[in-house]
């Protein structure tokens, strides 16, 4: 094979990396996050960029008709603003003649068709990928991994008698680029984009997870590296010797320019798509979106004109009996609504990792990002026993060293052939009794492990995070915080919430699921913890406002904290609805007030967990007892519904929202305008909360409106793989989204409504206005249709108003509204808000 090339080794390599944007990452199985996977298509109008990507995964992007029929059938379709989409786009259809269309265009929805020589490409490279990126399930690993996956691949494969010449590719050249450049020496230029993203789409799950391994450059991607550049090397090279087609989409009759951006038409069938190239799914998708977003606006702005009024201010006397700051998750606004209704408590919503990007190390065990995926992790934070407690700390080690004894000596022997055979006939009757026993009664087994857990120590009970900084350094993090940072994360997430009064207990509560034999568990965790349980967290922000030298640095920036205000931390089980307090080092005089706290919570959890047994189709009755079981059940294919049918996020005061139930479906963020000048606050949740929310909600729309392309199909025929991914069946792509069962309620029941994030913000527009033009990306969201964003502006009657690459002052989105500006604060807070 000759060296010679047409192509420049350095253009290629970065046409590879511009092509690889129209693929989402995809975090491995163990921290496995939600994000949108047509985030490289952002750029793009929402229905361009569906259409782009069709053409390249074969997937579907708006809800079928026949969920569009249900919604409107349902009612949850407002007929006046169906009507104004239609009249806007220029289809002059009544409802029923529109969803007919629909149903006929459905009927054209084809999927892409791997040719055989292609199957067989996918086939090889997806098996040479998992034996790669195996992280220490396999017994037998791939021999030169650390070599990088380009020569590892050519040092082994070509002994592969299943490929054909695979002797060959001993001969290719030894920098992947160079080899990319000669497979394709007869193809021109600016045909590249399209080849580099025909083959980069062609397994987007394992390309999704080679960028994770590239970007995040963990310890596996250091001991063996893998890149974009040697996967697609080995892809082509593969690809010639199967003789599958090197540029698949010029055979598909693709248009792309030399940037790669396309130049596909909408659709040649002007009964599916308008004048303007708004598809008529679009349509009823907006019309769908708007009518629930008018709710929601319209209740907040109502609530806005109410907490104005001064007879009826609402707000309460005295200090709250406590208060708790949960995760601004849509699980945590049922529990909310429960706690707040058993007596005088004060929650608020805050991201989840509670402010500290921090890499956490738990007691003997392997440590990970404790924060959002687009946080850098800045400080490493490991559990440090206390002497004090050395009795609980010597019996945890003493048991669960036996137990990690127990499973090295039975996982040896199962693995063992020569003493496999004997094991089974000597164990098999206790296996069997336990097999039955987590089969037919996981109820109770659920019973012996909380009873355990209360016999034996927790890590909390005798470690405490090592907030302090110690001087020294694991990888590339200090261990700990300065004294300045420690105060830095208090003081932001009390002036990002807006507290000025604080009660005798704050509780800040993180959250994780409890799930058996769940590939996706980590997807049931904390989001912003990136996939893993958030009580480290709140354990960290817990320790560090307790500290006496943080709160007299407080004061000095006017948060006044009581001296007998009291931290704790907890988590809240989002399967169970049980919280558990870390209450460990609570002083006696708040004794009381921690047992009156804990009652009340489990009277939260009872009505919280009724609540949630209406959607899973249980008896609200026995609603605790019923979600201890799916906890245990490990044959249970639907623990909890997670963040299934989330489409608003609020940002502002919890009276806004503290009189209405939004069923779980909404991201709550504590946030008051009046007391954020300069709007710090604001600009910091635009950065970070509206960004992950708006990748949670795409994956959930996504995977539901097509859980082939973007999904994970059924949890029955998942297969583990290397504790990275998981297969759907046995062999081929790494699968990107969420499983059936998270988001179905019965195969053409979807429970999960595919609508796109509606933002509620409730402050000035100009406020709004001033931190927008900070964040291009989430501008970009916007204007093109990934997200709306509705201001409720309290300074102008509380009228809503859109943003639609601006704001129409002079038309709120809610115009027949007539309510009583809101009187400033004090003079100090009084925002200048000009017209446009």
């Amino acid at each position: 094979m000759s060296t010679d090339t047409t192509h420049d080794t350095d253009d290629v390599r970065e046409r590879i990396s511009d092509a690889a944007e129209t693929v989402g990452t995809n975090w491995p199985l163990h921290s496995f996050v939600t994000a949108n996977p047509l985030a490289g298509y952002e750029d793009r109008p929402f229905h361009e960029a569906v259409e782009r990507a069709t053409t390249l995964r074969g997937g579907r992007a708006y809800p079928d008709p026949d969920t569009f029929r249900a919604a409107w059938e349902r009612g949850d379709i407002d007929p006046s603003v169906l009507r104004a989409e239609l009249d806007a786009h220029g289809y002059s259809l009544d409802p029923e003649a529109a969803l007919d269309r629909l149903a006929d265009a459905a009927g054209d929805d084809a999927r892409t068709v791997r040719d055989e020589a292609t199957a067989r490409v996918d086939h090889a490279l997806a098996s040479w990928l998992a034996a790669f990126c195996d992280e220490g399930e396999a017994s037998w690993p791939m021999p030169n991994r650390e070599a990088g996956f380009y020569d590892a691949f050519r040092a082994v494969a070509r002994h592969n008698s299943t490929i054909p010449d695979a002797a060959s590719l001993a001969d290719a050249p030894d920098d992947p680029a160079a080899a990319i450049a000669d497979v394709l020496a007869d193809h021109p230029g600016e045909r590249l984009p399209a080849v580099f993203e025909a083959h980069l789409n062609a397994l987007p799950g394992w390309t999704g997870l080679l960028k994770y391994r590239a970007e995040r450059g963990d310890e596996w991607q250091d001991a063996y590296p893998i890149t974009l550049v040697g996967y697609l090397a080995a892809r082509l090279l593969l690809a010639e010797r199967f003789d599958a087609p090197i540029d698949p989409l010029a055979d598909a009759g693709d248009e792309t320019d030399a940037n790669g951006a396309g130049a596909i038409d909408g659709s040649d069938d002007e009964t599916d798509t308008a004048d303007d190239g708004v598809p008529l799914a679009e349509v009823w998708l907006r019309a769908w979106e708007q009518s629930y977003r008018g709710d929601v606006v319209d209740a907040v702005a109502d609530a806005s004109a109410a907490r104005a009024d001064p007879a009826d201010d609402g707000s309460p006397d005295g200090r709250a009996d406590a208060q708790l700051v949960f995760c601004i998750d849509t699980r945590s606004e049922v529990f909310r609504r429960h706690l707040e209704a058993t007596g005088d408590y004060e929650t608020h919503g805050y991201a989840g990792f509670f402010g500290v990007p921090m890499r956490y190390e738990g007691y003997d065990e392997a440590s990970a990002d404790a924060c959002p995926p687009i946080v850098d992790a800045e400080h490493h934070v490991h559990e440090r026993p206390d002497g004090a407690r050395a009795d609980e700390h010597a019996i945890y080690d003493r048991w669960t060293g036996r137990l990690r004894a127990a499973e090295s000596v039975l996982k040896a022997v199962k693995s063992n052939a020569a003493t496999a055979f004997s094991f089974v006939e000597s164990a098999g009757s206790a296996y069997g009794a336990a097999l039955a026993a987590r089969t037919l009664a996981p109820e109770r087994v659920h019973d012996l492990r909380d009873a355990l857990d209360d016999r034996l120590p927790s890590v909390p009970d005798f470690c405490t995070p090592s907030v302090e900084r110690e001087g020294e350094r694991v990888g590339d993090l200090p261990v700990g915080m300065t004294h300045e940072e420690r105060v830095a994360y208090a003081a932001a997430a009390f002036e990002t919430m807006e507290w000025d009064e604080f009660a005798r207990l704050v509780v800040f509560t993180g959250h994780a699921s409890e799930t058996t034999n769940n590939p996706f568990e980590a997807s049931l965790d904390c989001g912003a913890c990136a996939g893993n349980p958030g009580g480290p967290n709140a354990r960290v922000l817990a320790a560090i406002c307790n500290d006496d030298a943080v709160r007299d640095a407080l004061r000095e920036r006017g948060i006044d904290v009581p001296d007998d205000t009291v931290f704790l931390a907890a988590e809240h089980n989002t399967t169970t609805d049980e919280v558990t307090l870390y209450d460990g080092a609570v002083p006696e005089s708040h004794e009381r007030d921690v047992e009156r706290l804990r009652s009340d919570l489990d009277r939260a959890r009872s009505g919280a967990a009724a609540e949630r047994a209406e959607s899973m189709g249980a008896d609200p009755e026995r609603a605790v007892r019923d979600a201890e079981r799916r906890a245990a059940d490990w044959a249970e294919t639907r623990p909890e519904w997670g963040l299934a049918g989330n489409a608003a996020f609020v940002i502002g005061p919890r009276d806004l929202t503290a009189d209405l139930d939004l069923g779980g479906r909404a991201f709550l963020h504590s946030y008051d305008w009046t007391q954020d000048r300069e709007g710090d606050a604001l600009d910091a949740i635009f950065a970070g909360p509206v960004v992950v929310t708006q990748w949670i909600n795409a994956q959930y729309y996504c995977a539901t409106v097509d859980n082939a392309a973007y999904g994970s199909g059924s949890k029955i025929t998942h297969n583990p793989v290397g504790n990275v991914g998981v297969y759907q069946g046995n062999g081929g792509d790494l699968v990107t989204g969420l499983p059936l069962q998270s988001l179905m309620a019965a195969d053409d029941d979807p429970h999960h409504q595919p609508l796109r994030l509606s933002l509620v913000v409730h402050a000035p527009v100009e406020r709004v206005r001033g931190v927008l033009a900070q964040h291009e990306h989430v501008r970009t969201l916007c204007e093109n249709g990934w997200l709306s964003l509705t201001v409720v502006d309290p300074t102008r009657g509380h009228d809503a108003y859109a943003y639609d690459g601006g704001f129409a002052l002079d038309e709120p989105e809610d115009s027949t509204a007539e309510r009583e500006p809101e009187r400033e604060p004090d003079p100090e807070a009084r925002v200048a808000v000009a017209d446009d």
